[in-house]
């Protein structure tokens, strides 16, 4: 399989090109993206076979584990594919319990910028992330982000990152960032079920920005899991496939980044993104949200 093979193709933006369908590292961790992976050999044939696929987008962050997956990618992939991108994620830090707590000052972002270079094993980061730290998936904390993008847009200045992008942000904050610096990329959490930043999907779209949804599956109560699971039933086909097909029909900035440890299931993904969905399809799934 091609890149081209690939469901929804490419998608490019400031020169960057990007296959529609990623992967997203966070689950080559351990449970609770803590610690070492159940399977450390598995972890390394996800990757391998996730790019001999074409997959040519990975996402990862280096609070991952911490360390892990940035290292497993290093040592499953390395040295890179020249189409290979990798994205990352600076503005969080775990303790030792595992918890998520925000670590967005200019020294601490800078040396996640480091640390991620280091693990990766690169000179130069494709794509680099501000992570907005907020309560939960629905949150984006509101305030301002200027100080930190400046932070992370001072560095890609040095020649250490070639892209920007925001995570768990508001259309003001992104408004802020484009202030600053080019911004390539939001990944925000939005899904079938979680709608509310349909008007943010619209913007990026008009502006020629890619936009990431997370948690395709999170948020979703017990009557909206019945209507999506109608609806795969009765297309032969299972809700996460059914949910990624929607997400790559619902616009066509829309990159995805579902994450497994199996093999198996990354082959499940790639083919379930590429349903087609019948208009018919479409009207009940729209009318979940």
């Amino acid at each position: 399989m091609t890149t081209g093979d690939l469901p929804g193709g490419t998608y490019s933006v400031d020169g960057l090109e990007l296959t529609r369908v990623g992967y997203g590292a966070m689950q080559l961790a351990g449970p609770g993206v803590f610690g070492p992976p159940k399977d450390h050999d598995a972890a390394i044939a996800v990757l391998r076979t996730a790019v001999d696929l074409g997959i040519r987008h990975i996402d990862t962050a280096d609070f991952y584990g911490p360390r892990v997956t940035n290292e497993i990618i290093r040592e499953a992939l390395a040295p890179y594919p020249d189409d290979l991108h990798i994205v990352t994620k600076v503005g969080a830090r775990r303790d030792d319990t595992g918890s998520w707590l925000p670590a967005n000052s200019r020294a601490e972002l800078r040396e996640q910028v480091h640390d991620n270079l280091r693990r990766l094993g690169l000179d130069v980061l494709d794509v680099v992330n501000l992570r907005v730290h907020g309560d939960g998936p629905q949150s984006t904390g509101g305030g301002s982000i200027a100080e930190e993008f400046e932070s992370l847009a001072e560095l890609r200045g040095q020649g250490l990152i070639r892209h920007l992008g925001v995570s768990t942000v508001t259309a003001e904050q992104l408004a802020e960032a484009r202030a600053i610096a080019p911004v390539v990329c939001v990944q925000n959490f939005y899904n079938i079920a979680q709608r509310d930043d349909d008007p943010l999907v619209e913007l990026t779209a008009r502006e020629g920005i890619a936009y990431v949804p997370y948690f395709p599956l999170g948020g979703f109560s017990p009557l909206q899991s019945e209507a999506l699971e109608a609806v795969a039933g009765q297309l032969g086909a299972t809700p996460m496939a059914v949910a990624l097909a929607w997400l790559l029909q619902r616009s066509p900035n829309m990159l995805l980044i579902p994450g497994t440890s199996s093999v198996a299931h990354l082959r499940e993904n790639i083919a379930g993104a590429g349903l087609e969905l019948p208009a018919e399809a479409l009207a009940r799934l729209d009318a979940i949200g």
